[in-house]
C-alpha cells in the first residue's frame, strides 16, 4: 500500500548520524511536519534541533535498553511513520573464539531492537490510521561472508522478522518497507573499508520516500544493492511478495 509522508509525524531511530540523520533531513525537507529523533542520549540530536527547531523532538531510544523504547512509545503517541534504523556492526569471523558472544550483541540491537520497536509502535500506528513502518535491513541479509559472518546473520534474522510482520501490518493498514542498502557513505562503511565504493546517504533517504509512495515492500537503493535486486527480484516477487 502506498503512503505519502507529507504533513505526517515520524520517528527515526539512530537519528544523529549516517542514514538516520539523512532520513530525518529528507523527511523534513519533503514535508513531514515533525520528527521524533531517536538517539541514545538527547544531546546527540542538538545539531538537528538547531537546524530544524521544534520540528525535531529528541527522544532517548537505545535498543539495548528496552525500557527506552516503551517510554518513547508513551511519548510519541501521535506517530504515523516509524523508521527503525539503529544498528551495530561487529562482524565476527564465523569460527572466531568469541563468535557467539559477538553475535549475541548484534542480535540484541539488530534483531531484538526491531521486534521491540514493532511491538511498541504497531498499536500506535494502527490507532493513527495505519501509517508506515520502515526497517533498515541490508544486502547482507541475502549473502554472508566468513570474515564477518555475525552481522549478515543478524540482518538475515531481521529481514525474516520483517517478512513475518508484513501480513499483520497489512491487516491493520500499515505500509511496511524493508530497506536493503549496500555500501553507503557512513561511519559504518568507513570502518569496514568500503568508503571508496559507497553511495551517498541521500540515495537511501530519498529512496525511502519514493518507495513508500509507490507502495513497495523492498527497497534496494544504491548501486551495489541494485545488482542484488536484479538477481533477487523474481524470487522476491513470486514468493515473498505473493499474497495468494
Amino acid at each position: 500500500m502506498s503512503f505519502d509522508i507529507e504533513n505526517k509525524v515520524a520517528l527515526v531511530t539512530g537519528a544523529n548520524r549516517g542514514i538516520g540523520k539523512a532520513v530525518v533531513e529528507t523527511f523534513l525537507e519533503r514535508g513531514v511536519k515533525k520528527v521524533y529523533a531517536g538517539v541514545r542520549s538527547r544531546g546527540k540530536a542538538e545539531a538537528l534541533v538547531e537546524k530544524f527547531g521544534d520540528r525535531v523532538v529528541p527522544l532517548e531510544i537505545d535498543y539495548t535498553l528496552p525500557g527506552t523504547i516503551k517510554d518513547a512509545a508513551r511519548t510519541a503517541t501521535d506517530v504515523e511513520i516509524v523508521v527503525s534504523n539503529a544498528g551495530i556492526l561487529i562482524g565476527a569471523h564465523v569460527l572466531a573464539d568469541d563468535v557467539i558472544e559477538q553475535f549475541e550483541k548484534e542480535l540484541e540491537v539488530n534483531v531484538y531492537g526491531l521486534l521491540r520497536m514493532a511491538k511498541a509502535f504497531a498499536p500506535l500506528l494502527k490507532a493513527n490510521g495505519g501509517g508506515a513502518f520502515v526497517q533498515l535491513n541490508s544486502i547482507v541479509s541475502l549473502r554472508s561472508f566468513p570474515d564477518f559472518a555475525t552481522y549478515p546473520a543478524s540482518k538475515a534474522a531481521s529481514y525474516s522478522f520483517t517478512q513475518a510482520l508484513r501480513p499483520l501490518f497489512k491487516e491493520q493498514g500499515t505500509a511496511l518497507l524493508s530497506v536493503h542498502p549496500g555500501p553507503i557513505d557512513t561511519d559504518m562503511a568507513t570502518n569496514s573499508g568500503l568508503k571508496d565504493i559507497a553511495d551517498p546517504v541521500s540515495v537511501v533517504s530519498e529512496g525511502i520516500v519514493e518507495a513508500l509512495g509507490n507502495g513497495d515492500f523492498h527497497l534496494f537503493p544504491d548501486t551495489m544493492a541494485k545488482t542484488f535486486e536484479k538477481a533477487y527480484h523474481r524470487f522476491a516477487e513470486g514468493i515473498i511478495e505473493n499474497d495468494e
